[in-house]
C-alpha cells in the first residue's frame, strides 16, 4: 500500500494540473490562441532554461551513459518499426501515418520531466532519453507522415530537409546542448544566474501540462473507435511490456529507469495532431488518440511505477 500511496503521488498532481488546462480552456479562462502560444513559450524558453540549468549544474564525465543513449535510441527505432508493421492491419488505410506517429511518440520532455521531478527533484537521466529519442521522433514523424499521406507515395524532400534544419534548432536540443558544453568546460554557476534560471525554468513543468490539458478536444476521441483503442494500448501497455524487462536486464534503475518507462509509455504528444494537420492528414485520428493516450496513462505509468517500485528498482 505504501508504493501504491508513494506512485499516486507522483502521478496524480500531474494529471490533475494537465485537466486544469482544459477545464480552464472549458470555461473561457484559455482559448485556442492562449494556449498554442503558452505551448510555444514552454518550448522555446522554460523547458530549454530548466534542462540547461540542471545538465549545467552536474559533473558531465560522470554522468554521461552511452549505454542508456544507445539503449533509448534502438528500442525507439524498434517501436517505430513495430508500430509501421501493425499499420499494415488497419482497413481503410488513410489514418495508416496518423497510426504509427501516434503509437511511438511520447511526451517525454513535459511528462517525462515533472515525473521525474516529483520522484528526485532534478530532471535527472531524462535529458539523455531526450537525446536518444527525440530527434529520431521528429524525423521519422515527417518520413512517416509524408509517405502515408493520403493520396501522396513519396517523402517530401522539401518537407523533410525543414524538419531536419528545424531539429537543429530545436529549443530543447539546443537547451540540452547549451548545459552539456557548459558542463564539459566546467564554468560556474553563479547564485544570481541560478536564482533567474530556477525561477524561470519552475514554470515549464505546470504551464506545460495545462497548455497540454487546454489543447485536448474529447468529441474527436471515437471517430476510428478500434484503431484508437489499439493505438492506445500500444503507447501504453504494448511497447513497455515489450522492451521495460529488457532495460531492467540491462541494468538500470532509478531515474534511468523511470526515463526509459516514460519514453515507452507516456501519453502521445499534442504535436501529433499539429504536425498530422499541417502535413495533409484529417488529424481527427491524432486528436484521438492523444486524448486517450493522456487519460489513460495517469493509470498506466502508476501501474509501472507501482511494479518497478515494488521491485526496489526506482
Amino acid at each position: 500500500m505504501d508504493n501504491l500511496i508513494f506512485c499516486l503521488n507522483v502521478t496524480v498532481p500531474i494529471f490533475l494540473t494537465l485537466l486544469l488546462g482544459y477545464f480552464f480552456r472549458r470555461i473561457g479562462l484559455f482559448d485556442e490562441t492562449f494556449v498554442n502560444r503558452m505551448n510555444k513559450f514552454v518550448f522555446v524558453i522554460p523547458l530549454p532554461v530548466l534542462l540547461f540549468q540542471d545538465i549545467a549544474k552536474i559533473d558531465i564525465y560522470e554522468a554521461w551513459d552511452p549505454k542508456m543513449v544507445l539503449f533509448c535510441f534502438a528500442i525507439t527505432s524498434l517501436s517505430i518499426m513495430i508500430s509501421v508493421l501493425l499499420s499494415r492491419f488497419l482497413h481503410p488505410s488513410d489514418i495508416r501515418g496518423e497510426f504509427i506517429q501516434a503509437s511511438y511518440r511520447s511526451s517525454a520532455a513535459i511528462l517525462g520531466i515533472a515525473i521525474i521531478q516529483n520522484l528526485y527533484g532534478n530532471a535527472g537521466m531524462a535529458p539523455l532519453m531526450i537525446i536518444a529519442s527525440v530527434p529520431l521522433y521528429n524525423v521519422m514523424a515527417v518520413v512517416v507522415l509524408s509517405v502515408f499521406k493520403p493520396g501522396q507515395g513519396k517523402i517530401d524532400g522539401t518537407v523533410l530537409k525543414r524538419t531536419l534544419k528545424g531539429i537543429f534548432t530545436n529549443p530543447i536540443i539546443l537547451g540540452i546542448a547549451a548545459g552539456t558544453l557548459w558542463s564539459l568546460l566546467r564554468l560556474p554557476f553563479p547564485k544570481i544566474l541560478d536564482s533567474t534560471a530556477g525561477n524561470l525554468a519552475k514554470t515549464a513543468t505546470p504551464l506545460g501540462l495545462m497548455a497540454m490539458g487546454g489543447s485536448l478536444h474529447f468529441g474527436k476521441a471515437f471517430s476510428r473507435l478500434k484503431a484508437s483503442v489499439a493505438c492506445t494500448f500500444m503507447k501504453l501497455v504494448g511497447y513497455e511490456a515489450l522492451f521495460l524487462p529488457l532495460a531492467i536486464r540491462c541494468g538500470f534503475t532509478k531515474d534511468k529507469l523511470v526515463s526509459i518507462i516514460i519514453m515507452l509509455g507516456s501519453a502521445s504528444t499534442v504535436t501529433c495532431f499539429v504536425m498530422a494537420k499541417n502535413m495533409g492528414h484529417e488529424g481527427s485520428f491524432s486528436s484521438g488518440v492523444v486524448l486517450l493516450t493522456t487519460l489513460f496513462s495517469a493509470f498506466t505509468l502508476t501501474l509501472w511505477l507501482f511494479i518497478c517500485k515494488g521491485l526496489g528498482l526506482i
